[in-house]
């Protein structure tokens, strides 16, 4: 693109600057070149979109919406979304590097999360208590907490929107949304969205910066409520530091390392596919992405004779092109990072069996897809999430064997097993410590799924009906159903 785009921010339903007049660049990963300007917040812009998000949910016309009419604020947006999908499609994979032909399905898909969450916003409910006290009725009810802040990545951001803002407004809270400061234009531009489906002003603001100070401002406002936090660990140990001013509820998804794992009788075939697609999809920039491979002795030198075949063919190119099958890497720092990891990981043993470099010839952040064949599990590789095309392979003999190292990590978000034997996979579901287990398929989701991490994945869920509740906590109301006067209080009976 010849013409650089200026961006905005959405902050109680205007759209505006920096109140410094700051940007930064958003740099094309595919050439190397600036392509767009974004607003550089200051903590006093998104203190306003504090402010804004609280009156809106406090005394503005959404704290007076029925649970109904906020479904269909939701289900114009999804509507809107699926429309505009290649657009903002677009604007991603320049923005990122990944595939056009992903990222404006994926808009497509997301739309269906939204009329998932439209479709929930009145099935919210309490209970009546069979309480233990005479003359009383008891129920409980759910209530909105309020402003959320919402803190996205830059991969898959509107997918992480949806999980984040869908639930968050069927329950009929507002929302403070901060884009990452990597490739922050798709977001914004599905701020245009927001505005069309007919939310007032303030429910949904769009700020975007740096960790500090946009981030640490917004995570630390006393006027918010809950975070919700996807990012990684260092990122999120600020996070909770910045929780300790306001009390805020925190959920945090923190990406992972997750096993892959390939029994002898599994169809290597799809087994194949699923691998090449769980690691080398989105450039490996997931963080479910299927990152260390365990393969059952006896079918291992096969499973990667075909996997290195494939991996070897995958086209690098222009992520616009429909005949390009990877994209480049988003940033300059992740790329050079994966380099010296490879390198590392080389001098401790580690075998290059395809990729490991930049290709010859092209500009742009590119990495190889990468196969390494690690001999042992404590190489520092086999832990550290690369979020880029880098396979670590290992063998194993037993079932034992695989279930000790694929829970050797500080790691749990995801795990895929391989097996056709249905005893087997029931097994390792319940053994391997992950929030997701794909039994023979791999990066599949659904809103009506919930997703999330143990251990150093975080913790929290997204997606599926029980979110919704994540976003609102119960009141408990006491009736006194008699019309005799309350005894007197310093008379024991």
């Amino acid at each position: 693109m010849s013409d650089i785009q200026s961006y905005q921010m959405l902050i109680n339903g205007e759209w505006v600057d920096a109140s410094d007049g700051k940007t930064f660049d958003s740099v094309n990963p595919t050439n190397g070149s600036v392509w767009s300007k974004i607003p550089e917040a200051t903590a006093d812009d998104v203190n306003r979109a504090v402010q804004a998000a609280h009156h809106a949910f406090s005394s503005g016309p959404w704290a007076r919406m029925t649970p109904t009419e906020r479904g269909k604020c939701l289900r114009r947006l999804a509507e809107l979304l699926a429309d505009q999908s290649e657009a903002l499609g677009r604007i991603e994979s320049i923005d990122t590097g990944k595939m056009l032909k992903e990222t404006k399905w994926q808009a497509k898909y997301i739309a269906e999360f939204f009329q998932f969450y439209a479709g929930c916003a009145d099935k919210i409910s309490g209970e009546t208590l069979p309480i233990d006290k005479p003359d009383m009725m008891v129920f409980t009810k759910r209530e909105p907490l309020g402003v959320v802040a919402a803190v996205v990545p830059w991969n898959s951001q509107l997918f992480l929107v949806a999980v984040k803002i869908g639930p968050a407004l069927a329950a009929g809270n507002t929302v403070v949304l901060k884009a990452s400061e990597h490739a922050s234009a798709p977001l914004l531009a599905f701020g245009r969205l927001i505005e069309e489906a007919g939310f007032p002003p303030g429910v949904v603001n769009i700020v975007t910066g740096h960790g500090d100070p946009c981030g640490r401002v917004l995570t630390a406002h006393p006027l918010v409520a809950r975070i919700s936090f996807t990012g990684g660990p260092n990122a999120a140990r600020h996070v909770l530091e910045n929780s300790k001013r306001n009390f805020a509820e925190v959920s945090l998804e923190l990406g992972g390392k997750s096993p892959f794992i390939v029994f002898d009788d599994a169809s290597i075939e799809s087994a194949v596919n699923a691998s090449i697609a769980g690691i080398f999809g989105a450039t490996g920039q997931s963080c479910v992405a299927g990152s260390r491979l365990y393969l059952q002795e006896d079918i291992a030198d096969e499973f990667l004779e075909r996997m290195t075949a494939l991996a070897k063919g995958i086209r690098i190119g222009d992520p616009l092109d429909d005949e390009t099958q990877m994209g480049p890497l988003c940033t300059t720092g992740q790329r050079d990072m994966i380099e010296t990891e490879v390198a590392h990981a080389v001098s401790e043993g580690a075998e290059i069996l395809t990729g490991g470099k930049r290709p010859e010839g092209m500009e742009g952040t590119f990495f190889e897809p990468t196969i390494l064949a690690c001999p042992r599990q404590d190489m520092r590789i086999v832990d550290t999430e690369l979020f880029g095309p880098v396979l670590c392979v290992q063998r194993f003999k037993t079932e034992e064997e695989v279930i000790a190292l694929a829970n050797d990590t500080e790691h749990g978000l995801a795990a895929g097993i391989f097996t056709r034997d249905s005893a087997r996979s029931l097994r390792m579901a319940n053994a391997v410590r992950a929030g997701i287990v794909w039994v023979n398929t791999y990066r599949v989701v659904s809103p009506i799924a919930e997703f999330g991490g143990v251990k150093g994945s975080g913790y929290g869920r997204e997606s599926g009906f029980q979110a919704m509740y994540d976003y609102t906590r119960p009141k408990t109301v006491w009736i006194n159903t008699s019309d005799e006067p309350m005894a007197n209080p310093f008379v024991m009976r």
